[in-house]
């Protein structure tokens, strides 16, 4: 099953201090990559990710910055191939979330989670597009959120959603531009997951309710999203782009 294999590739992955991000990095290097790790200057589980890959037998670069800095992004792309070789993978999984009703929100906290979850998405992509572009091939995958389709029961998160609907379009668009390119970008939208997110106080009182409406009856954990994200940057899926794979255990059925 070559085809599944990530040997040889240089990955690029946002967020990778923490839950999915730190999961599919992990991933990616059991399946063959090297790996830049990008994430806040000051992030201590980073620097697990990458001793965590380094035990692996894979190579693993850690790359500091902020997802809304498309100067650090750039720089971090180049010090990726400067140390690892041509990109040709990448998953943008940095963002955040927190709540607040609509009618109470501050126009603030609407413009940070538009601004980390949307256009550091963007940033990203187009960071990781130019090389991959120089390169002639490449493959993306953004980590989008089943509340970029459904609205959440119980949670006040319209920035949120707004968010995750706009990195599922937003990929659609670039996988279309840059069809021509060699370049393929595919989104993963979780479901619930046992992520530091959802770990959220006020998510708490929610998780039992979540598990129950979820038809699989319980919350994903964040390495069940490895396996999706590795498919998609593989040969695996060389006919596949501007895809929204819902991992989300069934709960759009309902």
């Amino acid at each position: 099953m070559d085809k599944f294999s990530l040997k040889g590739e240089v990955a690029f992955v946002t967020g990778a201090g923490s839950g999915i991000g730190q999961a599919i990095a992990l991933d990616l290097a059991a399946a063959g990559a090297d790996v830049a790790l990008f994430d806040l200057p000051n992030s201590e589980g980073v620097k697990e990710t990458a001793a965590r890959i380094e035990a692996l037998g894979r190579k693993a670069l850690i790359t500091g910055g902020n997802v809304t800095d498309q100067a650090s992004l750039e720089a971090a792309i180049a010090q990726t191939e400067a140390k690892l070789g041509r990109l040709s993978a990448a998953v943008n999984a940095a963002g955040i979330a927190n709540a607040a009703p609509a009618e109470e929100m501050a126009q603030s906290q609407w413009q940070r989670v538009i601004d980390i979850n949307l256009t550091g998405v963007f940033l990203s992509c187009q960071a990781e597009g130019r090389a991959m572009i120089r390169n002639g091939r490449g493959a993306i995958v953004n980590i989008a959120s089943m509340s970029g389709t459904i609205v959440n029961r119980g949670l006040t998160q319209v920035h949120y959603n707004a968010s995750k609907a706009g990195v599922v379009h937003l990929s659609k668009s670039l996988a279309m531009e840059w069809i021509g390119k060699g370049i393929r970008v595919n989104i993963i939208s979780p479901g619930y997951t046992l992520t530091p997110m959802n770990l959220r106080p006020e998510v708490a009182e929610q998780r039992k309710i979540f598990e129950r409406d979820t038809p699989i009856q319980r919350m994903a954990t964040p390495d069940e999203m490895g396996g999706p994200a590795v498919f998609l940057l593989s040969k695996a899926a060389s006919f596949v782009t501007g895809v929204d794979l819902l991992v989300d255990g069934g709960f759009e059925c309902w």
